[in-house]
């Protein structure tokens, strides 16, 4: 029987996360834009650019699971879990996700963009 390559689960997973945190990112530039920040532009650019990789790397992870014939279907969901749907050729594997999980991971990645975003903007402050 058929099954869905291991190797694959990080690219099914990300098209999970990342759609959560450019909405998360989203968010946070308006509440940013809304706030009463004296220094707007900083924290826009910051989230500007982590946005910017954010995207880049969906597209890829799209990318990827369009060429290897993979699907995410979100399900069912509760107060305690999010059940998705990974579709590989003829086979379907259900997988749930605790809540909590899901947020930590977003929030893991959110971290990191920034920081990669940050990186770029003080090497640019440099030259």
């Amino acid at each position: 029987m058929a099954h869905i390559p291991i190797e694959t689960v990080p690219y099914l997973e990300s098209a999970i996360y990342l759609p959560m945190l450019l909405i998360v990112l989203e968010k946070d530039q308006e509440q940013i834009e809304a706030g009463q920040f004296k220094l707007k532009r900083p924290y826009i650019y910051l989230i500007d650019e982590a946005r910017k990789h954010a995207e880049v790397d969906l597209k890829k992870t799209k990318a990827y699971l369009k060429s290897h014939q993979l699907r995410v279907v979100q399900g069912k969901r509760d107060e305690m879990f999010t059940e998705y749907q990974f579709h590989y050729k003829q086979v379907m594997d259900v997988r749930r996700y605790s809540n909590i999980r899901l947020r930590n991971q977003v929030e893991d990645l959110l971290k990191y963009y920034l920081n990669k975003a940050s990186n770029i903007s003080s090497d640019q402050n440099v030259q």
